[in-house]
């Protein structure tokens, strides 16, 4: 079904076509706006609403054919329907003129109003409108609880608001163990479930109460321990969608514990970054994480990110790499001292430190100001190390 919005500074025009749009059972109405739109609401309407259909009263021609030039500069494909009153031929000349195909006239019958938005869906097949959702999405997802994926996904995060300021956000959907509040200092009452059950309604003024500022970032905390809560899909995706439009980069942290909302949020995501630590439990864990994801057809978009290691550990990278059937991205060394004390500011990792320059180095990634990840060939395995587990050694 498409989705439209209605610009009427007729009120009572506003409803009767609502009402036909309704009926005719072919687009819903996201919003409807009393009044023509400068340029800065109605830019931040096409945000929020995402239209793909504008219906525009023609209380003003003037004013139409203005909305109507504006969008075809800012999103393009976009389809404009006119509304009113049986029009005299001057008036329908200057909508062509101005680039307006399409009038709706009252009182509006549902199957008219039908057969024109079933033209415009026609047209849209031809000329979608043009996409402004950012595609840089990622997902951190912990191998198993401790292993760092907060501290990575938060740092990352930061990285990227200091190069772009309020263009990243960060999203705490470990909904039972989220610790995101924690680390960077958060007093907001208002959690990632807020703007979830507001998502069919989300607009700039709403969604600013909800996102707590901090450094150039954005945030939506998970909120309290509430082991009851349920997250339906489809207001995760309009909530998404909304934040893809508005931001230039997004990272989801996540439980680990592979809830359906978190599928769905990694389906989402460009890239999932499996992070884990070389010790035995952890890699594991992540092995079996990896199967999980690959069986979900999800395998291709993961990289693992191998937190707290040593240059001298006896598990190497390519070990890792053979096990978990996945290259790994990057390594972070241990700092527990720089952590802890980023812990107490509230802030990203001195980003002089060695640690503080490779979580630099991931942000510039996701930003995609470098390479993509390498492609390293596997040589040697590492299954040996899980014998205690019979029958899985081998599984891939």
């Amino acid at each position: 079904m498409l989705r439209s919005i209605i610009i009427s500074p007729d009120r009572v025009l506003a409803a009767q076509l609502h009402a036909a749009i309704v009926q005719a059972g072919s687009a819903t109405v996201e919003r409807i706006i009393d009044r023509y739109p400068d340029t800065v609401d109605l830019s931040r309407a096409m945000r929020a609403s995402a239209p793909q259909i504008v219906f525009i009263a023609t209380t003003s021609v003037e004013q139409v054919i203005a909305v109507s030039e504006f969008l075809e500069k800012t999103v393009p494909g976009i389809q404009v329907i006119a509304a009113g009153e049986p029009s005299n031929a001057q008036t329908l000349m200057a909508l062509m003129r101005g680039g307006i195909r399409e009038m709706v006239t009252s009182p509006f019958d549902p199957r008219l109003v039908n057969e024109c938005i079933a033209r415009a869906e026609d047209n849209l097949l031809r000329r979608p409108v043009a996409s402004q959702a950012t595609e840089l999405v990622y997902s951190f997802l912990p191998a198993k609880p401790g292993v760092g994926a907060s501290t990575l996904a938060a740092n990352a995060a930061l990285g990227i608001a200091k190069e772009e300021p309020n263009k990243a956000l960060l999203a705490d959907f470990d909904l039972n163990s989220g610790i995101i509040r924690f680390l960077l200092k958060l007093d907001s009452r208002y959690t990632v479930l807020d703007a979830a059950e507001r998502a069919a309604s989300l607009d700039e003024d709403s969604w600013g109460q909800m996102v707590s500022k901090t450094h150039g970032l954005d945030v939506l905390h998970a909120g309290s321990l509430n082991t009851e809560t349920r997250l339906q899909a489809l207001r995760l995706h309009d909530m998404i969608g909304y934040a893809r439009r508005n931001y230039k980069a997004i990272c989801f942290d996540l439980s680990g514990n592979l809830e359906k909302y978190g599928l769905e949020l990694m389906k989402e995501s460009r890239k999932i970054f499996l992070v884990c630590t070389a010790e035995t439990p952890s890699l594991y864990l992540a092995r079996e994480k990896m199967q999980y994801l690959k069986r979900m057809d999800l395998g291709d978009r993961v990289s693992v990110l191998l937190n707290r290691f040593h240059k001298r550990s006896p598990i190497g990278t390519s070990e890792v790499e053979d096990l978990l059937g996945a290259p790994v991205l990057m390594t972070f060394q241990n700092d527990y001292s720089r952590v802890a004390a980023s812990i107490a500011a509230g802030n990203a990792v001195d980003r002089s430190s060695e640690l503080g320059k490779q979580f630099t180095a991931l942000s510039s990634y996701m930003m995609e100001k470098k390479d993509k990840e390498k492609a390293t060939a596997s040589k040697r395995r590492f299954v040996e190390y899980f014998n205690l587990v019979p029958g899985t050694a081998h599984a891939r």
